[in-house]
C-alpha cells in the first residue's frame, strides 16, 4: 500500500491473456488497474513487438496521468534477415510502422530498446540496418550488446559466427550513435518543468535528491529527503547524455 512506481514485468508482458478463456487482455489489465484511486504511475517491460496492439496504445493516451510516458520496445536488429534467423517474427518495415503508430497514439513518448550485434550471420550490410532503425527511431536509451554463444540454442551451432573483435567494432559504432541521440533527446529538456518522482538521497551529493520523470529520465535537485516518495516539479537547468539536473519550482 502507497507505492508510487508500480511495475509489470513478463517476458512478452503484452502478450498476458493470449491464453485465456475469458476476455481480458493486457489493454483490460493495465485499464482495470488505472481505475484505482491515488496518484501512482505504471511501468510494463517488456512487451514484444508481435503483440503489441492498438487497444494497449488508447489505454496508454487514456491515463496519461497514471501509465508512465515511456515504453521498452526491443528491437534486437535491425535486419529483416537477421531478425527471422532470431524468430523475432517482424521485419524491419514493420518495426518502424509499429513505431509510427505508438508516436501517433501518444505522440511524445519516450522510447528504449535491447539491441545485439554479431548475431550469426550478421554481415556489414545487416548491421548498417540497424544503425538505420536507431537513427531514425532515436531511443532515449538502448541496452546493447554483442551476441555470445549460449549452449543448446539453435544460434549456437548457426555457421558463420561473427568475430569477436568485429562484434566489438560494431557494438562501439552504435553505442556512438546511441549515445549522440540520447543526447541531443536530454538537452531538449532544457527550459522546461517537469514532473519528477522522488526516489531520495543523490549519491554523490547528500544535499540534492534525485528522483524520475515519467519518460524514466533521471534527474537531480536541490531538496530534502521528506520529499522522498512525493511527486514534484522540476524546472530543467542543465542536461548531460543520461542525468538531467534541474531546481523546485
Amino acid at each position: 500500500k502507497g507505492y508510487k512506481d508500480v511495475l509489470l514485468l513478463g517476458q512478452n508482458v503484452n502478450s498476458y491473456g493470449n491464453d485465456f478463456k475469458n476476455e481480458v487482455n493486457f489493454s483490460k489489465l493495465l485499464d482495470e488497474i488505472c481505475k484505482i484511486e491515488g496518484k501512482y504511475w505504471i511501468r510494463y517491460v517488456s512487451p514484444h513487438p508481435k503483440d503489441l496492439t492498438q487497444d494497449v496504445l488508447d489505454v496508454m493516451a487514456k491515463y496519461p496521468d497514471k501509465i508512465a510516458n515511456s515504453m521498452h520496445l526491443p528491437l534486437q536488429s535491425g535486419s529483416t534477415r537477421i531478425l527471422k534467423k532470431m524468430n523475432r517474427k517482424y521485419s524491419k518495415e514493420e518495426y518502424l510502422e509499429l513505431v509510427e503508430k505508438i508516436r501517433k497514439t501518444i505522440p511524445n513518448i519516450s522510447l528504449t530498446t535491447d539491441i545485439i550485434v554479431g548475431f550469426p550471420g550478421e554481415t556489414e550490410e545487416d548491421f548498417l540496418d540497424t544503425l538505420d532503425v536507431v537513427g531514425k527511431v532515436k531511443y532515449e536509451n538502448a541496452y546493447m550488446f554483442k551476441y555470445s554463444i549460449r549452449e543448446g540454442t539453435p544460434a549456437a551451432t548457426m555457421e558463420d559466427q561473427v568475430p569477436e573483435d568485429e562484434k566489438q567494432s560494431r557494438l562501439l559504432r552504435l553505442m556512438e550513435l546511441q549515445n549522440e541521440n540520447a543526447k541531443e533527446i536530454s538537452l531538449s529538456y532544457l527550459g522546461k518543468t517537469v514532473k519528477v518522482l522522488v526516489e531520495g538521497v543523490s549519491h554523490k551529493n547528500k544535499t540534492r535528491m534525485t528522483g524520475r520523470t515519467s519518460e524514466n529520465k533521471v534527474v537531480i535537485f536541490e531538496g530534502d529527503s521528506s520529499l522522498k516518495g512525493t511527486f514534484v516539479n522540476v524546472k530543467i537547468t542543465k542536461a548531460k547524455t543520461w542525468t538531467l539536473y534541474g531546481e523546485l519550482v
